[in-house]
């Protein structure tokens, strides 16, 4: 498609206390339908909880992890949780549960832990960085 770019999206916010995550879903949903490439997902700060495979929201409300890894898996996007904050925030995956010698693992797939390069990276490889903060 002409005139069509590609999207590195960086999500600051948690899901359940700020929007930014929905926002950022909402956007990448749009982009995507009207041509436009989701490069990679990086989550920063308390992002990072959107990768947890232990939220669980009540039933009546949206799940916005496995909203997030349905869009991810579905258009085989790539989603990074930055490991600085997510060592910080009690998200680890099997790598991090040895090296630590911790008693389990709580990554949700398709979301991986890899350090800022990765945000450099596609901030490079992308048309636009869109930043889409949790702001108070």
């Amino acid at each position: 498609m002409p005139n069509s770019l590609a999207y590195t999206l960086v999500i600051t916010g948690a899901p359940w206390t700020t929007q930014a995550p929905q926002t950022a879903l909402l956007f990448a949903r749009a982009a995507v339908s009207a041509g436009h490439k989701i490069d990679r997902v990086f989550l920063y700060g308390d992002g990072v909880h959107l990768a947890s495979s232990l939220n669980a929201p009540p039933s009546d409300e949206t799940h916005w992890s496995q909203q997030w890894a349905d869009f991810l898996t579905q258009h085989g996007i790539p989603a990074t949780a930055c490991i600085a904050s997510a060592l910080r925030r009690g998200l680890v995956n099997e790598t991090e549960q040895a090296r630590y010698e911790l008693p389990a693992n709580n990554l949700r797939a398709p979301f991986e832990i890899a350090g800022l390069g990765e945000w450099v990276e596609g901030s490079k490889a992308g048309d636009r960085t869109i930043y889409f903060h949790g702001g108070s």
